[in-house]
Formats: C-alpha cells, structure tokens, sequence
C-alpha cells in the first residue's frame, strides 16, 4: 500500500475517533467494524484486516443481499439516540443551538467522508481488491442523500416524523433485563380483524387518541372473558397509529417493579408511549403489585406526559383473594379487600369484554369468513361454527377466529366439509 492511502486511512480514523454529537455511532455494527477494519489496513495487518472485512460484509448482509457500506451507515446516524437528534425530533432543525448545529454538522461530515471514501482505500489493501464485494449507493428519497452535512432539514423532518434513537426503525418492545428489546416481527393485528366489540374498542381508540393529540388521557384496564380480543385490541393501536410517533413497550408482570426505571428512561423522548401489561393479577404481598400501584398514582415523581399503561385482565380485583381474606384470620380483614379492589380503581377508565352470546358469536364467525372470502354456505358455515364452539364449552371471538383458520386450511387441502 503507497503511504499516501496509508496516510488517507489514518485521516479518517483520528476524524472518526474525534465525532462528539454522533459518537454512539462509533460503537453501531458497522461503523466499528469499519473503524477495526481501518486499522488493521493502515497497520498493513493484511490477515488481520481480511478477517475484520469478513466481519464487516456480515454486519451489511440481509436477506435481500449486501447492504451498501453508506446506507449501513446513514441508518446508524439516523437510529442514533443524541441531543441531536432528540432535539429534531421534538421541533425540527429550527430550534437548534448554533453550536450544537456546528458539531454535528462537522461530525456528519465526517461520516459522509468516512462512507464514501473507505471501499476504495480498503480495497487498495488487497493484492485483489477486485474480488471483494462492491458498496452501492443509497436508495432514491433517503434522508441522507446528498451531502450528509448539508441534510439537516432532511434529517430535521425524518426526526421529527419517527422520533429518534432505537425507536426510528421498530414500533413495539418489551422491556427485559433492564432494556428495551425491540421485537422485530410484532402481532400484525388491526382493529378491522377485531369484529364485534365496537363499543369497547370506541373507548379504547378515543382515549388514545387524545393521548396521540397532545391532551388529557387516561391508563386503560381491559378486563374480560379470556378469548375477547382484549389484548388483540391494544396490539391493534401500534399497527394503527405508529405513524403518528406511538410507540408500545410491553413489561412483564415480574418486571413490574421496574416501572421507575422505564418511566425515567422514556420521559425525555419525544414519542408518545404506552406500556402494555398482559394478564395482569398479583398475589398477596407482591412487589409488583405496590410498583404499578405507585406509578398509576401515588408515587412522589408524576407519570410522564408522554406514557400510559394500558393493562388487561381476567378479574375485575386484580389482588387475587384467599379464604382468609374473606373471614375472620386477620383483624383487618375489611382493609385488606379493600387494597385488593384499590389497584383497579386507579385505571382511570375500566373497559369491559364479556363472551358474546350465540347470536352475536356467530355475527363474528359470518364477519370473519368474509374478510376470507369462505363460501360454504350460510347454514353450514353457521351449523359447524356452532359444533366447533360447543366442543370447547366457550363461544368468543378467539374460537370465532380459531375455526375459520381450521376451515381455511381444510377447504385449501381440498377436504370435503
């Protein structure tokens, strides 16, 4: 390698280990392995830097081929989660500090040099360079086209549309060891799959609403029958309204008594959150019970503006009962119901799912067929819906969709029904 690419390899590695406003890029897939892979070129580390280009063309492989070197690149600045990009994603590129927009200007500069300039140079370091896979260039529309330093109302608008850091390219998560996990194939539901139920999923889509226009909104408990579509109804919100900067966090309930935790950690994000919370029910003296107990109301530090909790469950009283509880075992028994019932009574709206009866279950059968395009028969689809439900001891809207998914797949392995 002539000492001139050695030298151009150094100049981008100082430029890159000097970013300040995108520095967590430095630490994304990409752009440290690009960074290793540099190194071990101007190093002149050629078995080194042949095995950190294996590392590189990894991190850009998907499953529709070689991601370019630069758009690998642009969708790390463009997840990155900085003073930046959080101030984008609150008002746009007009509310921006002079030397904030001078900082990352200069580092962007110096990741648009860094993308366009590294395959050229890297390949320079091989005897046959010729070989190696080549980069492209980024799609036609992309945030970043052009000069990246030159983007910033550009970028401005993509914040400012999809928020900023981990919540750019992923809608749903669950909360787990401390972290937000992105949950890379949600539940696709919507609310047009939902049949039945109007009233309630009214209340629901209402309150979100406002919750999404910037005014008062209440924390929802869904509580039902099992099988009524009430956690199928929240999942369906996120698939409706991502597009409008909702974001969903799903918390087990055995992580429930780190709510402080998530709660501090969303409140500077310019999205709008609900933490979703399936299932719920606690026995006596659970931790988790006092935790949501405090961040629905109680607790000394107030719930963001930009969360609510939406939770569903089986029973109305999310404290579940003893015997002793009910007689005489404690002196204070009357206290104790009364804490099992005071959970609930914090959501400030309560929606009720109870099984339908015949009719209006097999209104959600004909609905569902429909939306299939099934043909069998009015009767006979009615007479089998009917049969499957009987067999089960239950008729809801999950059986509903369960026999129409059985029916779908006789009628396509030609089955005589």
């Amino acid at each position: 390698m002539l000492q001139v690419e050695i030298n151009d390899i150094q100049r981008i590695i100082c430029d890159l280990l000097s970013i300040t406003v995108y520095r967590g890029v430095l630490d994304k897939p990409v752009t440290s392995r690009l960074l290793d892979l540099l190194k071990e070129c101007r190093n002149n580390q050629y078995l080194s830097a042949y095995r950190r280009f294996g590392d590189l063309c990894s991190a850009l492989l998907t499953d529709t081929g070689m991601k370019s070197l630069k758009q690998a690149i642009a969708e790390e600045i463009l997840a990155d989660e900085n003073v930046f990009t959080l101030t984008l994603a609150k008002g746009g590129a007009e509310k921006l500090n002079s030397e904030l927009l001078s900082l990352a200007k200069r580092d962007l500069s110096i990741l648009y040099s860094a993308a366009l300039n590294s395959a050229g140079l890297i390949k320079s370091c091989f005897n046959d360079g010729s070989s190696l896979p080549c980069w492209g260039d980024l799609p036609a529309g992309y945030p970043l086209a052009g000069r990246w330093n030159e983007c910033i109302n550009g970028l401005g608008e993509f914040h400012l549309k999809n928020g900023a850091g981990r919540f750019v390219f992923c809608n749903a998560f669950l909360w787990l060891n401390r972290d937000i996990i992105p949950i890379e194939h949600p539940d696709p539901v919507r609310l047009d799959d939902l049949k039945g139920y109007e009233t309630q999923k009214s209340i629901v889509v209402n309150n979100t609403l406002a919750f999404l226009d910037g005014f008062e909104a209440n924390n929802i408990l869904l509580y039902g029958d099992r099988g009524t579509g009430k956690s199928s109804t929240v999942k369906a919100l996120l698939n409706e309204y991502a597009g409008r900067k909702l974001r969903m966090i799903e918390v087990p309930k055995e992580n429930l008594n780190e709510l402080p935790v998530l709660t501090s950690r969303l409140a500077s994000f310019p999205m709008r959150f609900i933490v979703f919370i399936d299932d719920l029910s606690f026995s006596a003296n659970s931790d988790s019970f006092a935790a949501l107990k405090a961040a629905l109301e109680g607790s000394l530090a107030c719930r963001p503006d930009n969360l609510l909790i939406y939770a569903t469950s089986n029973r109305r009283h999310l404290l579940k009962e003893s015997f002793s509880d009910r007689g005489g075992d404690e002196i204070y028994h009357a206290d104790t119901i009364q804490e099992s019932v005071s959970l609930s009574d914090r959501f400030g709206l309560v929606v009720t799912y109870l099984l339908p009866d015949k009719q209006r279950f097999l209104d959600i059968v004909l609905k569902i067929a429909d939306d299939h395009d099934i043909d069998i028969g009015r009767e006979k689809l009615l007479a089998l819906a009917e049969r499957w439900a009987v067999e089960r001891g239950a008729r809801s809207p999950r059986y509903a969709k369960q026999f129409i998914q059985n029916l779908r797949a006789r009628l396509a392995r030609g089955e005589k029904v």
